[in-house]
């Protein structure tokens, strides 16, 4: 059938013999017959392609995990190089990435991933590409590979989580262009999330706060952050970390709140013993420091008081030590200051008599001539 074009004739033969092959638990011939029918001489790309769209369905159904790792290494073989099951190679990867990291090895499971470029996948959804761009990020992020992330990253523009619902409506009103994404992968404004806080933990590394804060503040745009209650909890906590004192008017507009709702939300998590803070309302300060018991405190001003000892030992040991260097220069200055005035005076009036054995003394010093 495949001689004479027939696809359709294919494509049944093709499912009946790896539906067989199911019915029959017989995973070890699966996996001959895909690599068999793969390399039939003028074999039709469509039947290529749907016996390997059938035979990933039932990958879940593997019987352990030695005969699904097999089976996906055999798709994986029979789809590279091949443009039009480019899309089920890049799957069948992330499944075998995804094994690989729940075996602990992340340095193959990154290695892996890296080894598809979804960005030139032109029927791939957008979501679909976004996700698995991410999830190469968050591997490399996780083998401390900040260098390659931030290649990774770069792969993607924020522009892209800012699109138009309309237009976004008209495109799939439209012709098809490409497949659609699997359930299984996130919304637009969930990916947007994901990939700020990726872009967090690499901006962390590298101490770049203002950045950090971008990323922040790009994560409460999203709706469904801004709207939950429970977002401002872990805000309210790294306010917390950097702030002894900060007045309900500074923390309002930290936070993007009136001074209504934030003193709300910090009297529940107070209440709710979720942080320590005490709040002076006529003065409108808030104060984030625990109470200390007067060990504490005795503790803390006998530190103190060893320190400022340290500090002032230090200081007198480098004053005497500039004190001595002062002394000795002064008098090396004022010896050839001497030395000179009584050169130009034997210049002058000329040597004297008792000095001819070749010393001379002025001022009960002696000097060589």
């Amino acid at each position: 059938m495949r001689q004479v074009g027939d696809v359709a004739g294919t494509r049944k033969a093709v499912t009946d013999i790896i539906q067989l092959c199911l019915d029959a638990g017989a995973w070890a011939t699966l996996n001959e017959q895909i690599v068999l029918i793969s390399k039939r001489r003028g074999q039709l790309k469509q039947a290529v392609q749907t016996m390997v769209q059938q035979t990933m369905q039932y990958i879940d159904n593997t019987p352990d995990l030695d005969s699904k790792i097999e089976l996906i290494k055999t798709l994986n073989d029979v789809s590279a190089g091949n443009i039009y099951v480019e899309i089920e190679r890049a799957r069948l990867i992330k499944m075998l990435a995804k094994i690989k990291e729940e075996q602990g090895k992340i340095g193959e499971a990154a290695d892996l991933m890296q080894e598809i470029a979804v960005e030139t996948f032109g029927a791939m959804a957008k979501t679909e590409k976004i996700a698995f761009i991410l999830e190469q990020v968050r591997l490399c992020l996780d083998c401390q590979d900040h260098v390659r992330a931030q290649i990774l990253a770069r792969k993607i523009s924020p522009r892209v989580f800012e699109v138009d619902p309309s237009k976004e409506k008209k495109l799939k009103e439209g012709e098809s262009i490409g497949e659609e994404a699997p359930a299984d992968i996130p919304s637009l404004l969930e990916l947007k999330r994901i990939y700020y806080q990726l872009m967090n933990r690499y901006y962390s590394h590298n101490n770049d706060y203002l950045e950090i804060c971008r990323c922040y503040k790009s994560i409460y745009e999203i709706p469904s952050v801004k709207d939950d209650p429970a977002q401002w909890i872990p805000n309210i906590h790294i306010v917390s970390r950097y702030y002894s004192r900060v007045t309900l008017k500074k923390l309002g507009d930290l936070l993007c709140l009136t001074l209504q709702e934030t003193e709300k939300h910090l009297s529940d998590m107070v209440v709710s013993k979720a942080l320590v803070a005490k709040i002076d309302r006529p003065m409108g300060v808030v104060c984030f420091q625990t109470a200390k018991d007067s060990n504490e405190i005795l503790n803390s001003w006998a530190t103190n008081l060893e320190m400022q000892v340290k500090l002032v030992e230090k200081s007198c040991h480098q004053i005497h030590k500039e004190t001595m260097v002062h002394k000795a220069a002064l008098r090396a200055r004022k010896f050839a200051s001497e030395v000179e005035v009584h050169c130009y005076l034997l210049l002058l009036f000329g040597l004297p008599k008792a000095v001819s054995s070749g010393i001379y003394f002025v001022a009960g010093k002696a000097f060589p001539l």
